[in-house]
């Protein structure tokens, strides 16, 4: 992870991706943002790049391989594991099963998406600020 590495947003619908741009732009971040429709675009991504990404922030609904799959392919893969990118989820989904479901993925994080812009942003504001200050074995 690099505090000005791309942020990898799986994300495919246009809204929540313009959002997520503007929160960006609000917050003066200057990483670049890559948006992917699908977990199977940004797994072969992360295979590929010599980037050190700041996090992956995914939403479960998405085609193809969704969010669950991308992070238990990530967990599979020793390469991709010891490259311990931060993954949470920000998703419409409001499961307990759910939740229980991708702790024990190992992930950093779960956000239900909230109705309004100004809740959305403060959660995108608080996740990257938390990542951008906190300490990372790959730093």
């Amino acid at each position: 992870m690099a505090k000005n590495g791309p942020l990898l947003v799986l994300e495919d619908d246009e809204d929540d991706r313009e959002i997520f741009q503007n929160v960006m732009d609000t917050l003066g971040m200057k990483n670049e943002v890559c948006f992917f429709d699908s977990g199977d675009e940004l797994l072969t991504y992360i295979k590929n790049t010599t980037e050190k990404p700041l996090i992956i922030v995914a939403d479960i609904n998405v085609p193809r391989m969704n969010g669950l799959e991308l992070r238990r392919q990530i967990n599979a893969d020793p390469e991709l594991r010891q490259k311990s990118i931060p993954f949470v989820f920000l998703t419409t989904i409001e499961s307990k099963e759910i939740v229980d479901e991708v702790y024990a993925l190992t992930v950093q994080g779960y956000f239900v998406k909230k109705s309004f812009y100004s809740d959305i942003e403060k959660q995108i504001r608080v996740i990257l600020e938390y990542w951008v200050i906190a300490r990372h074995p790959n730093e």
